[in-house]
């Protein structure tokens, strides 16, 4: 009897240690992942020519929204950021691309001459930030616009001349010291920024996805792109003796220069001044990335023809990034207007279907596109910001509905090669067995299984 009570005591004793063991064995995992999530899987790197994340493939849908920070810059409209940084986490997007510059006198503008900034607006940069990573997106933040929208190279290149340099045009941008000074000087001051919200450096902050040296520069006195190019160089070594964290693009188009003048052909009939192969080829620039707005470049040309080009262009660009680069590769604009003639919402979402159908299916081939941006999100009540390529989630429920698709045919994709190259053939094997793709062809509803897609 009093060996079965201690055994019995000893067996309770035995279970006690082992409970409370398992308890701060469980509360070790919370924390880890409590800090994982708070360190949102850490910094997007590029392995070869592909994006990861902690060393697994990285493959996204995303957006842009250029307007963010200058809405932000009003605590009372913050909720419209918030509003589409929510839809478009349900709709299964990841990526967001927007501005981190405002330059001028404008009420909003975020540098009101060289090195002067409005601690208000970049207050606001700081909120899209901290949204961002409270809703798990990654951002793309750009640092100066090639257009006289938010100021961009024509406000520097008159700053510099109001301090008395005399410069002749506005591609003075890439060549004259003073005016690439005060392009340093705001790069440092957006790298070096601590988030008044996170209290985190945006050098540190994992949220950031990559810089952008420029939006779609272009230049007009020398359409070779080498001047485009010995700017690149520059002001990539720059950005990377900043911050060696983040990744690194310039912000192309995608329009082809001397390098390969062969190439030249498959421009929409005209060169800007860059050069996609060489400037792409810079050691220091992480990834590649393309526009593609047929119905601006080919506005004269039917939507067959539009659709042609749009498939040339593509192709050209994914073949160049995987033989010749050898770098992941972003369609980071893409669109089709509302302004366009005979424009109704049937033909963009055919033509987000094809774009998104090109990504997913080079995607899946073993190339090294990592994922599209569409061009561009808004929330309800924000006409002012709109160009026509405007998309409301929750007014355009077709739309949403390819968008939401494509999310889910690239996380899916991302899954599978997470889990080895030899699933993504299984896969497509079953696909072609049963005559289907999965993907842009077919529309998914988390919620409500899979449609057809429709208006």
């Amino acid at each position: 009897m009093a060996t079965y009570i201690k055994s019995c005591h000893l067996s309770r004793s035995v279970i006690v240690l082992a409970f409370i063991l398992y308890l701060s064995l469980f509360s070790c995992i919370l924390c880890v992942a409590s800090v994982n999530v708070g360190k949102r899987g850490g910094f997007v790197q590029i392995k070869g020519p592909n994006f990861v994340i902690n060393g697994s493939p990285f493959l996204f849908n995303g957006f842009n929204a250029y307007w963010m920070m200058n809405v932000a810059t009003d605590p009372s409209e913050r909720y419209k950021v918030s509003q589409v940084l929510q839809d478009s986490t349900n709709a299964g997007l990841s990526v967001c691309r927007t501005w981190a510059f405002a330059d001028g006198v404008d009420d909003k503008a975020l540098q009101i001459s060289p090195g002067v900034y409005d601690e208000r607006v970049f207050q606001g940069l700081d909120f899209v930030v901290a949204e961002a990573r409270k809703y798990g997106l990654r951002l793309i933040l750009s640092f100066v616009n090639n257009y006289k929208d938010f100021g961009g190279r024509p406000q520097y290149v008159e700053w510099a001349r109001s301090s008395g340099v005399q410069l002749k045009s506005d591609d003075d941008f890439y060549t004259n010291p003073v005016v690439k000074g005060y392009y340093k000087n705001h790069v440092e001051r957006v790298i070096t920024r601590v988030n008044t919200v996170t209290k985190i450096s945006y050098s540190d902050d994992t949220t950031i996805m990559a810089w952008e040296l420029i939006n779609e520069p272009r230049c007009q006195l020398d359409y070779s792109g080498r001047m485009v190019n010995g700017w690149v160089q520059e002001m990539a070594l720059f950005v990377k003796s900043l911050d060696r964290h983040h990744l690194l693009e310039i912000g192309m188009e995608g329009f082809y220069g001397d390098t390969m003048p062969e190439r030249k052909q498959i421009n929409p009939g005209y060169q800007v001044g860059t050069d996609f192969i060489s400037s792409n080829r810079v050691k220091e620039i992480d990834f590649a990335t393309i526009h593609a707005y047929p119905d601006q470049w080919l506005s004269g040309q039917n939507d067959d023809s539009q659709m042609a080009f749009m498939q040339r262009w593509m192709s050209s660009h994914y073949e160049d990034s995987r033989t010749i680069l050898k770098k992941p590769l972003v369609i980071a604009e893409f669109g089709k207007s509302s302004k366009d003639p005979d424009y109704n919402i049937n033909k963009r979402n055919s033509y987000m279907n094809a774009v998104y159908r090109n990504i997913y299916m080079e995607a899946k081939s073993g190339g090294t596109v990592g994922g599209g941006l569409v061009w561009q999100l808004m929330a309800d009540g924000m006409g002012s910001y709109g160009d026509g390529y405007e998309i409301i989630l929750s007014e355009n429920p077709s739309t949403d509905s390819i968008i939401s698709q494509q999310s889910h045919a690239m996380g899916t994709l991302a899954h599978m090669l997470r889990s080895g190259p030899e699933n993504v053939a299984v896969n497509q094997a079953s696909e072609v067995e049963f005559g289907q793709v999965r993907g842009p062809s077919y529309v998914v509803n988390h919620r409500k299984g899979m449609r057809k897609a429709g208006p």
